[in-house]
């Protein structure tokens, strides 16, 4: 929100603040200025995409997804971030979550845009419009600054996006009334009905629901200069087991977030990063030291992430054992950037159905079956 990047210098005084340009003004710097945003509902009528970075004119329109039977009026929210570089990943996606909700028409998606990516939040806006035409959603502002003093140097460059740290300010960007909220990351696909992940309960007054991980070694996400403090590490003091859970899927209260003033909370531990460098990885890490321990365990087929291999080599995984409701690319390894390459990992199979990317120099990758994936079939709903 760059609109009031500029200096001036106005003498104020009892006649001048009856002035209609100086009330404007005034109304206008007492909103919170994390984001603005900007609504928009199903538009009849062609979409135009203007020219802009090629990747905005590739899309082909979603096909129409319709509530089932007995569907009724309540919203399912859904907040992600959407930017140049993960729009194939964003697009898929929704796409993913359209395809297998029983109630598609129920969803409404809060996109974050980032102020000055290379795509305006203008056509980023008119792209999704023209991809799914019945959607209701509206498309937020991020205001990068916000937290880019706040931001340390990562094990990953791709960490350092400051959208990446978007999720942490959901309770100022999203409306008031939104009081619940699904977050996901880009680089994710879902094969389950969303509705589930939705009517999860969080118990005992808890603000975050996710699939929690016991069995890593939580000692590995900070730093030997986290653990050696007399102080830092009683933190996770009163938490029956700190474990590990990914912010890529969260079930998040958005009233108990407010009323908590969490934001706050997760910019103080980034602050501390910024003097003593406690940790590696990005913005998960403060999260962890607010909810690790105290969030609503979720089953883990929400949440199969890894499959974009670890934050250095990207190197193939394969799937942990069990059920699968979501597939998560999280790591340096993205699937639209190895399958356009040539050097797709046999999972990555998997989220190309949902991609409507379709631009001719785009390859194309053989069948699912040839890559001996025809097992993983039975994991899925």
């Amino acid at each position: 929100m760059g609109l009031f990047r500029f200096r001036f210098r106005f003498r104020f005084s009892n006649r001048s603040l009856n002035h209609p340009i100086v009330a404007i003004f005034l109304l206008l710097l007492s909103f919170p200025l994390t984001c603005l945003g900007i609504r928009y509902f199903p538009a009849s009528g062609e979409t135009e995409i203007h020219s802009g970075p090629g990747v905005l004119s590739g899309f082909t329109e979603a096909p129409e997804y319709r509530n089932g039977v007995g569907c009724s009026r309540d919203t399912i929210h859904v907040a992600m971030t959407i930017d140049l570089e993960y729009l194939r990943g964003s697009i898929a996606a929704v796409h993913s979550v359209l395809r297998h909700a029983s109630c598609p028409e129920n969803v409404f998606f809060h996109f974050i845009a980032a102020e000055f990516d290379p795509a305006s939040p203008r056509d980023l806006t008119r792209l999704v419009r023209s991809t799914f035409t019945s959607l209701r959603f509206k498309m937020y502002i991020f205001r990068e600054d916000t937290v880019i003093n706040l931001i340390s140097s990562s094990i990953r460059i791709a960490l350092e996006n400051p959208l990446n740290y978007a999720r942490n300010y959901l309770g100022d960007i999203l409306d008031p009334n939104v009081n619940r909220v699904i977050y996901l990351d880009s680089d994710i696909v879902i094969v389950d009905d969303i509705q589930k992940l939705w009517n999860i309960t969080l118990q005992h007054n808890r603000v975050i629901g996710a699939p929690e991980y016991c069995h890593t070694n939580f000692t590995n996400y900070f730093t030997d200069t986290f653990w050696s403090d007399p102080e830092l590490p009683r933190v996770f003091g009163s938490r029956t087991k700190p474990c590990y859970f990914n912010t890529g899927v969260m079930v998040m209260d958005m009233k108990k977030w407010r009323e908590g003033d969490y934001r706050r909370q997760i910019e103080n531990w980034m602050e501390v990063q910024r003097k003593k460098r406690i940790y590696e990885l990005g913005s998960l890490p403060p999260f962890l030291l607010v909810f690790g321990g105290d969030i609503e365990p979720i089953d883990h087929r929400w949440n199969q992430h890894g499959l974009g291999g670890d934050n250095v080599k990207g190197s193939c995984r394969k799937l942990h054992s069990g059920p699968v409701s979501l597939l998560h690319w999280s790591g340096k390894g993205k699937p639209w950037v190895r399958l356009d390459d040539g050097s797709a990992c046999p999972l990555d199979h998997l989220w190309e159905p949902y991609d409507l990317y379709t631009r001719k120099h785009r390859r194309q990758g053989p069948a699912v079956g040839s890559f001996g994936l025809d097992g993983y079939s039975s994991y899925f709903i």
